[in-house]
């Protein structure tokens, strides 16, 4: 996918009212992080022309504030 390809998917993002931010995470990459209800993408177009598409779906469940302490708890250095 080059340049020209990007911008289009961009355009189809916004013409569909559908939020994304940009984003860079690896050197050879540019991430398009798209937010739907239920899901959030991670979208990276590779400099050789590759798209990698990774989803996250959310089963509904809501939690409440005890949950931060899990999240410190389990995922800091």
């Amino acid at each position: 996918m080059d340049l020209k390809e990007l911008i289009r998917f961009l355009n189809k993002l916004e013409e569909n009212h559908i939020f994304y931010k940009l984003g860079k995470v690896r050197n050879e990459a540019i991430m398009v992080e798209v937010a739907v209800p239920g899901q959030r993408w991670e979208i990276e177009f590779m400099e050789d022309g590759t798209v990698e598409v990774e989803k996250f779906i959310s089963n509904g469940e809501i939690y409440d504030s005890k949950e931060l302490k899990f999240l410190f708890e389990n995922f800091s250095d």
